[in-house]
């Protein structure tokens, strides 16, 4: 398994204070993405040196403020069987969420530690 990008994840339920400060740092609002099965809005974030931030709201997943890593990888099903392995647990249930673009799973571990785990699905043209 190939770790291809490792960024800070900060889930909330108000995504716009959030997103404000991280714009008063220099992150630009790169693009966003509606889950409709969880009432969750993700925005990627990324400044001049080329850091990432993603952050997103939701109630579902949101106690409060949770700071998770997001770990795309080349491997989901070997990732996500790795983290099994260690405890962690997919907080979107048994199944990964699957769009026609990713796969992922919001992983947490019996600590509390979060990975959002992430595999990109690269269309053939």
């Amino acid at each position: 398994m190939k770790i291809t990008a490792f960024d800070p994840h900060v889930i909330t339920e108000d995504a716009e204070p959030v997103t404000e400060l991280f714009e008063a740092l220099g992150f630009e609002r790169r693009h966003k993405k509606d889950i409709d099965d969880f009432d969750t809005s993700d925005i990627r974030m990324k400044d001049a040196n080329g850091f990432h931030v993603d952050i997103s709201q939701s109630d579902f997943l949101a106690e409060g403020d949770r700071i998770a890593i997001r770990m795309n990888v080349d491997d989901f099903d070997e990732a996500y069987q790795m983290l099994a392995g260690r405890g962690f647990k997919n907080l979107y249930g048994k199944q990964p969420l699957s769009t026609e673009t990713s796969r992922s799973a919001m992983m947490v571990s019996p600590s509390g530690l979060t990975i959002n785990l992430v595999h990109h699905i690269k269309k053939e043209v």
